[in-house]
């Protein structure tokens, strides 16, 4: 059950703002709307710290970090934005084993129009995001102090606990209050000063389910869904589009059976714009700095997904995943390079076909986090912008059957994302 609502924070960003004047309306007043361009591409990254109880009892407690990175592929004549975007979710429990650094957890595709005002148009076999139509905007221009109402609904994922098939939607109406205006740094840059608009957003929620038409054959079903948000935005006038949040939230779901289910938390989020890593002059660029650089064993490729440095034959300490001297070397010159870029960054670890594939599996995750630890000790990311990956013996790259095969396949990949 603890994956029903994690998810949730996911996507309260994904959007891009543009906050115009009225022209007729008070020079304090500013009329809020969407405004998308073909071509962008944005990042929400949102921390959600969050205790689960079930049946009044703590189930664990938790850091799920939920990463989005969307992408702006086509605008309609109404101003409506498509958006492609990739979700990802990860977790640290108490009740499972909490690595050094944050593994890449499940992806989900996504893709959906967004009016003007705020309002969702999406397809029944997206679960992602959870939470829409939040922000709506209202009709008119408004200045600090106005207040608007506005329907929104939650869409949880519930296939894995209740064999939902399509997403669970439970409507409520928000309050929402233009507080002020705040001077505050952007998540974009750290030192730059900007004013920002806060706004906060409040609503409850309390909701009977209908009974399912194949109730006859579930173990158990929801029946009443209850909770609360309260959301405080603050978004980038100039810039046109969130910066931040942050929520403190409870939802309630009791089922069938009796049982009931409690998640409480708080989280905060920023949303940064980003450019494509992988494209022919960055791979230029970076293979012209590996030459400079006379790294050894070390290729750069692009892909969908992004631009890959990978370290071949990488070296650890036997039968282990610790890094040898020299490869602390290495990855000290391209912390330097991937520090013109920044995007988020994953570390996926691959070995040669050498004993169990269970126990190759162990060996490239641990290689994989041990990269990503010493890479944030160097600066170049926190522990909340790099992620971990293993692969076992799965992806070869050569034949495993020459030394100079097993080397090959022996590497640590980093990747720039780009989704």
């Amino acid at each position: 059950m603890k994956k029903i609502i994690n998810q949730r924070n996911l996507c309260k960003l994904c959007f891009f703002f543009l906050l115009t004047f009225d022209a007729n309306a008070q020079d304090s007043e500013k009329l809020l709307r969407f405004k998308y361009k073909t071509g962008d591409n944005y990042r929400v990254l949102s921390t959600v710290n969050e205790t689960v109880k079930v049946n009044g009892r703590l189930n664990h407690v938790a850091e799920i970090v939920n990463r989005v990175s969307a992408h702006i592929t086509d605008v309609d004549e109404n101003g409506r934005g498509l958006n492609e975007a990739t979700f990802m979710t990860t977790e640290n429990s108490t009740s499972t084993s909490a690595k050094g650094t944050l593994t890449y957890g499940n992806e989900y595709e996504s893709k959906y129009w967004r009016d003007a005002k705020g309002v969702y148009e999406i397809g029944k076999q997206y679960f992602m995001p959870v939470v829409r139509d939040v922000p709506c905007l209202p009709e008119k221009a408004v200045k600090p102090g106005d207040t608007w109402t506005a329907n929104g609904h939650e869409a949880h994922d519930l296939r894995r606990s209740f064999a939902n098939e399509e997403p669970y939607i439970v409507p409520f109406t928000a309050t929402y209050k233009y507080i002020r205006d705040e001077q505050g740094v952007s998540s974009d840059s750290k030192h730059e000063k900007k004013t920002f608009q806060v706004l906060s957003v409040k609503y409850t929620m309390s909701f009977e389910s209908p009974i399912p038409e194949n109730a006859w054959s579930l173990d158990d079903f929801p029946v009443t869904t209850m909770g609360f948000s309260n959301q405080t935005l603050w978004w980038d006038n100039e810039k046109g589009q969130i910066d931040h949040y942050t929520e403190d939230f409870r939802i309630v779901m009791e089922t069938y059976l009796g049982n009931q289910y409690d998640f409480t938390g708080r989280a905060h989020a920023e949303v940064t714009d980003f450019e494509r890593s992988a494209t022919d002059e960055n791979l230029s660029v970076v293979l012209e700095k590996v030459k400079v650089l006379e790294l050894e064993d070390v290729s750069v490729t692009k892909s969908e997904k992004g631009l890959t440095i990978a370290l071949e034959n990488i070296q650890f300490k036997p039968n282990s995943a610790v890094l040898m001297d020299s490869e602390k070397a290495k990855l000290k010159k391209i912390a330097k390079i991937i520090e013109d870029f920044p995007n988020d960054l994953l570390i996926s670890g691959h070995t040669a076909l050498s004993g169990t594939p269970e126990s190759c599996q162990v060996l490239s995750e641990e290689r994989a986090d041990s990269v990503a630890q010493y890479l944030i000790k160097t600066g170049v990311r926190d522990k909340y912008h790099i992620f971990t990956q293993g692969f076992g013996s799965r992806v070869p790259l050569a034949s495993n059957s020459t030394p100079e095969g097993m080397a090959k396949n022996r590497r640590v990949e980093i990747t720039i994302l780009d989704k």
